[in-house]
């Protein structure tokens, strides 16, 4: 029997978006607001939830407070504290899409392959895993950023007697009680990990690469009274989430970020130096944690305990340089074999993938890859010159790791709304952003990035093959400006 092939149904256009996870829950929740139901959202996972369906390791934590990582329309006065953990956030959203009918327009299983845009017709052509195809006139990629794990390259990888799995392909089958743990990785999940664990493994081994600077941030558990208050009363949570000292530090950081040599630079690296200072007792083992480079020049850690977990009895900071993996542990350029029963690999994502490894053909069959030959991009991060009707929520060269995801994905929808206005009327069939508004955002972006302190100075995930930071380089409030209005000089429609 022949795949089936999705061609919309009803009136007005047909929207496909790609994954369901946050973004994608969000795109939508908008069509269903504004009483369009001609769209299917094609997900290649069994569930929604997106890296929050992915990610069950121990410890998972979101380091954007719980009332500030919701839906604006949608909030939640059960949050258990104010960082909530990863399983908690995934019943948010599987909550949010059921009371918002969105689950009826799922559909499950469903990888999108390639998508080539059909000149003649003015359409979209989505091929996807199972055999079967989808047209539409506008196509939303949700498709999220950390959801290709990255392997590291260890010899031997392959021989280790124990458990060995990526932090993104949790093993349910690895005992962690009592065992001995290696966790391979500084970023957020190896931090996280340490948090967890350096009380429940009989010896636990933190092998880093390089060391991060620990911003602290406090923690804690909401109690009976205060949620049900939120239940009464929604401003408190409003309060919750537009608090002056949370956003003070968001502005600081964002501040901070887009000129490295700033007040706000240098507040931050002082504030995470003497967290370091003031919270590890030992300094041999502080010397060990502190880095070589500015801080924030990696994507910062935010952590109310690691300091305090690393320095746990069963805990060993292991910063020597791995020769291979042996089956009974890691073997150390020094000579010295960690014996271990698990060996945790949070060794973060191929950040530059976005919605490949789709194909994306766009007009005058221009491919997406070779648009992206030198680093992924896009106008204001949202729209692509060349794919008429192609748009990224959370896109490259947006501020993923700056500020609040939701936020950012809300105001890119009320951006592309307004974009989409002349199509949804009728004058017109498609837009797309004009190639040399393009060339003189991506100039601009890339001569601020270099003076941010992601281009201060150190290897991350931020950076492109070219060492260009690849982040938005500019304040939280140039995004608010810029997601305020299109400006119509730059996009051509036709």
């Amino acid at each position: 029997m022949d795949a089936p092939v999705w061609k919309g149904s009803g009136a007005g256009l047909r929207h496909a978006i790609i994954g369901a996870g946050m973004s994608g829950i969000l795109a939508a929740i908008k069509l269903l607001e504004r009483g369009d139901r001609n769209f299917t959202v094609f997900e290649k996972g069994s569930d929604l939830g997106g890296t929050w369906r992915d990610n069950r390791y121990p410890g998972l934590t979101c380091d954007t407070p719980s009332h500030a990582y919701s839906y604006s329309f949608a909030p939640n006065p059960e949050w258990s504290s104010y960082y909530a953990a990863g399983p908690e956030i995934h019943a948010y959203f599987r909550k949010v899409a059921t009371e918002r009918g969105v689950l009826p327009f799922i559909r499950y299983g469903s990888e999108v392959n390639a998508c080539r845009f059909d000149e003649d017709a003015g359409t979209w052509r989505l091929s996807l895993a199972d055999g079967g195809e989808a047209e539409a006139d506008v196509v939303y990629a949700a498709t999220g950023v950390l959801h290709h794990p990255k392997m590291p390259e260890l010899s031997g990888l392959d021989t280790f007697a124990g458990k060995a799995f990526h932090s993104a392909r949790w093993d349910d089958g690895a005992v962690l009680d009592g065992a001995r743990i290696g966790i391979v990785g500084c970023g957020s999940t190896g931090i996280q990990l340490v948090n967890a664990l350096s009380d429940r493994a009989a010896r636990l081994v933190h092998f880093q690469r390089s060391p991060q600077w620990i911003m602290p941030v406090p923690q804690f558990d909401y109690t009976a009274e205060q949620k049900a208050a939120f239940a009464r009363d929604p401003t408190l949570i409003d309060a919750v989430r537009h608090d002056k000292d949370y956003w003070a530090a968001i502005y600081r950081f964002t501040d901070g970020v887009a000129d490295a040599e700033s007040p706000e630079a240098a507040e931050i690296e002082d504030i995470c130096r003497q967290n370091l200072e003031t919270s590890v007792r030992d300094p041999e083992l502080r010397e060990k944690l502190r880095p070589n480079y500015r801080a924030a020049c990696k994507r910062l850690i935010y952590s109310w305990e690691y300091y305090e977990c690393v320095q746990r009895p069963a805990v060993l900071v292991e910063t020597g340089g791995i020769a291979q993996v042996e089956p009974a542990g890691v073997r150390m350029v020094d000579g010295t074999l960690h014996g271990l029963d698990v060996l945790v690999l949070a060794t973060g994502f191929q950040a530059d993938r976005f919605i490949r490894p789709a194909t994306v053909s766009g007009r005058g069959g221009r491919l997406l890859d070779d648009f992206w030959a030198v680093r992924p991009t896009a106008h204001y991060a949202v729209s692509l010159p060349g794919f008429p009707n192609l748009f990224m929520l959370n896109g490259p060269t947006g501020p993923v790791g700056n500020f609040p995801l939701i936020d950012i994905a809300e105001m890119q929808w009320d951006y592309l709304e307004q974009l989409l206005e002349p199509v949804r009327a009728g004058r017109a069939k498609w837009v797309e952003p004009r190639q040399e508004a393009f060339e003189a955002y991506e100039a601009r972006r890339i001569e601020a990035a270099k003076k941010t302190v992601f281009g201060s100075g150190c290897t991350s995930w931020y950076l492109d093959a070219t060492g260009i930071p690849s982040t938005w380089p500019w304040s939280y409030q140039a995004f608010v400006d810029a997601m305020k209005a299109p400006v119509p000089d730059e996009y051509r429609y036709a």
